[in-house]
């Protein structure tokens, strides 16, 4: 057992890292966490075995915390060209997930800010639970999020 282990980020990659990152703090209230990161050299070779990369990005602080756990968005120099279809079934991190107020409002201010919903805003009533409302829907690079209240 180990009692040293805490969260710290979650990583997304981005083709433009600051439009992805002013897109998480207009939609989510997302704060950044200076500086921003400029990273390079034969230590960042040898961590992610790219020859010769260099990774420009920020952390921003998730809504409700103020010393992390972060929002890592990152670019990539050389690019990845590989493409996956994204779908909300495949194997791997699927999504983030952002309790809100009004997933309605948010929903607007996603998509006023070049993002995309999935689906239809449901509404699930678990009992003892509370009432669930939530939507998928994607950031402008097409990363899934998960917005959701739970009312009791």
């Amino acid at each position: 057992m180990y009692n040293a282990i805490r969260y710290v980020h979650t990583n997304i990659v981005a083709k433009d890292w600051r439009k992805l990152a002013d897109f998480y703090i207009k939609v989510f209230e997302c704060t950044p966490v200076p500086p921003e990161r400029n990273l390079s050299g034969a230590w960042l070779d040898a961590l992610t075995g790219i020859a010769d990369v260099n990774i420009k990005g920020i952390h921003l602080n998730l809504p409700g915390y103020e010393n992390g756990p972060t929002l890592e968005i990152f670019s990539y120099s050389p690019e990845c060209n590989e493409v996956f279809p994204p779908r909300i079934n495949r194997k791997g991190f699927a999504h983030i997930a952002f309790h809100v107020d009004s997933v309605e409002r948010v929903l607007e201010i996603l998509l006023e800010n070049g993002g995309n919903r999935l689906c239809d805003v449901v509404r699930k009533d678990y009992g003892d639970m509370g009432i669930l409302t939530a939507v998928y829907a994607a950031d402008p690079e097409g990363n899934f999020i998960e917005i959701q209240n739970w009312k009791k």
